[in-house]
């Protein structure tokens, strides 16, 4: 039997209203298929842009959290949890965070990426199991994802966090929902019904995105993690890394290729630390000491 909160007000939600612009979608080309999908995801960053300020208030308080020694924490099921999931991922190789730093939860566990888990996301209890396993405490930011803004599994673990005095945020793309009265902030991109009804892969998916990017890109800049628009504090853990890695230090010192790599080296590949040490003339010690000091902004260091 579904969940009560799954069912109560479904017709009303924007997400699984039906779009007239593809009510004859099945009688189109491929070409025209195209078309349309592309034209109703125009509506997507004007939708995103539309909530920008309580975006920026939840950048702000995910960096004071992380500055602190906090977490944030993505929590969501389904393609909204995958979605959480993937940009936790990425930030370690982009900004060399520690993987802990930013942690991604869904529904169903790991699993659950790539198969849908039957009835995972329907367990509010099974989000405060899955926050105790991660030790998620007052010092954390949970930015419960999910669309529909009811997902019971959401509304669970939001629950839970508010219990302990976490900062709780709310990514949904339907309003008003549920969710609303359980954050401190509400982040609601609305971009209508989806090309196909109910498909929230789609438009919603990449409202949700395009949030989190901004999110964590935000956060990190605002914790000293580039020098401008340049990745200083990268991992460089592949090819395609390295060569990032000896292009930024060569762009920011001026020096030529080798000189850039024998300096990268000599600073362990730390980017920043590299850069810090011909700029001020140190060892690589001295340069992370004053990195640190400076909270890692790079510009403070070198101006």
């Amino acid at each position: 039997m579904p969940h009560p909160l799954i069912t109560e007000g479904v017709s009303a939600a924007t997400t699984e209203g039906v779009n007239a612009a593809s009510e004859s979608i099945d009688r189109c080309s491929a070409e025209e298929i195209v078309r349309l999908i592309q034209q109703e995801d125009l509506k997507v960053a004007e939708a995103v842009g539309a909530v920008a300020g309580a975006i920026a208030s939840a950048v702000e308080r995910i960096a004071t959290a992380l500055r602190g020694g906090g977490r944030l924490v993505y929590l969501g099921a389904g393609t909204s949890g995958r979605l959480g999931v993937l940009d936790a991922s990425e930030c370690p190789p982009t900004f060399n965070t520690d993987p802990a730093q930013v942690v991604g939860l869904i529904a169903g566990g790991p699993a659950a990426l790539t198969r849908a888990i039957e009835g995972a996301e329907d367990d509010p209890a099974a989000a405060v199991v899955d926050l105790r396993r991660i030790d998620f405490s007052s010092a954390d930011v949970l930015v419960g994802i999910a669309t529909s803004g009811r997902t019971p599994y959401v509304i669970g673990g939001l629950r839970h966090a508010r219990e302990l005095g976490a900062v709780t945020i709310g990514l949904v793309c339907n309003s008003p929902s549920e969710i609303d009265p359980l954050v401190d902030i509400l982040i609601a991109p609305i971009a209508g019904p989806e090309i196909i009804s109910g498909s929230t892969r789609m438009k919603a998916g990449t409202a949700t995105k395009m949030v989190l990017n901004m999110l964590t890109t935000g956060a990190m800049i605002r914790l000293g993690k580039t020098y401008g628009n340049l990745m200083v504090d990268l991992r460089a853990t592949n090819t395609k890394l390295v060569i990032r890695a000896r292009r930024i230090v060569a762009r920011l010192t001026g020096l030529a290729d080798s000189d850039a790599t024998d300096l990268l080296d000599r600073a362990g590949g730390e980017v920043k630390t590299a850069i810090a040490m011909h700029h001020r003339g140190l060892t690589a010690q001295q340069a992370r000491e004053l990195l640190r000091f400076h909270h890692g902004h790079l510009r403070e260091v070198i101006g």
